[in-house]
């Protein structure tokens, strides 16, 4: 049996930060949701601002997974294992985004301009300046998407076993879907308004109507993912023993008290 929940956490803790660092490096493409299943822009006004679409990061493509892993973590291994997983994500991120600032450093090769910089009408372009711009992004927006992603982890996992006490170890869906959504609102407003508010150009009303639109999307998700949270669950449980799964669970909720 310890070894069973030493493989779920690792299995887990696998998805969570894959996912996680996936979506950070894809993240610097913005497509528009409307558009990719064929309808119109939604052409919204919110805050003043007109012609706000759901032109959303790619990011969010795989962020739904983290919230899933996050909240199967909480309910078997507890704050202690959100936050080391966490943690190490955040390491883990930032030493990538390391390496690609060394990497775009590096001196293209001629027969890599050569071979490769050419587009698909044969047009020549710089691929090595493509390939800089799009594996690098400002440090403000690195700072902010980490200081966030650690916040609304913490956040989370508060809401999640606050929830649980109150409900037992009934209605899975509130207390996953509930802390998702709590933190989730506080995440999409922080990174925009440090990245793009405090250390960029973005008025605040920019920030609140994207901050929404992002925080929209994302509330949907969390919504639609809740049949998905509970096949795991189920296939969790067969794989433990159900008894061991209850004890797994029982445990973590009485050892995360508090916010830190």
């Amino acid at each position: 049996m310890k070894d069973r929940k030493q493989i779920l956490f690792l299995l887990l803790a696998g998805v969570f930060i894959s996912n996680a660092l996936l979506a950070e490096l894809v993240g610097v493409k913005i497509f528009s949701l409307e558009k990719t299943f064929g309808l119109l822009p939604l052409d919204w006004t919110l805050f003043g601002l007109e012609s706000l679409d759901m032109n959303l990061t790619a990011g969010v493509i795989l962020w739904p997974v983290v919230f899933i892993t996050t909240d199967l973590i909480n309910e078997y291994f507890g704050k202690s294992g959100v936050k080391l997983i966490s943690f190490l994500t955040a390491g883990l991120i930032a030493y990538a985004f390391i390496i690609l600032l060394f990497v775009n450093r590096l001196a293209p090769a001629d027969f890599w301009l050569q071979v490769n910089g050419l587009d698909s009408s044969g047009k020549t372009f710089d691929i090595n300046y493509a390939f800089n711009t799009i594996f690098s992004q400002g440090m403000g927006i690195i700072v902010a998407s980490l200081f966030a992603f650690l916040v609304g982890q913490l956040l989370d996992v508060y809401v999640f076993h606050r929830l649980r006490m109150l409900s037992g170890s009934r209605w899975i869906w509130l207390r996953a879907t509930g802390s998702t959504l709590v933190s989730q609102f506080i995440d999409s407003f922080l990174v925009l308004g440090i990245a793009f508010y405090l250390l960029g150009n973005w008025s605040i009303q920019m920030v609140l109507a994207v901050g929404l639109i992002n925080y929209l999307y994302k509330f949907t998700v969390a919504l639609l993912l809740t049949p998905l949270l509970y096949l795991v669950h189920t296939r969790i449980e067969a794989y433990l023993g159900k008894q061991a799964a209850e004890e797994l669970s029982e445990q973590a909720s009485k050892e995360s008290k508090g916010f830190f």
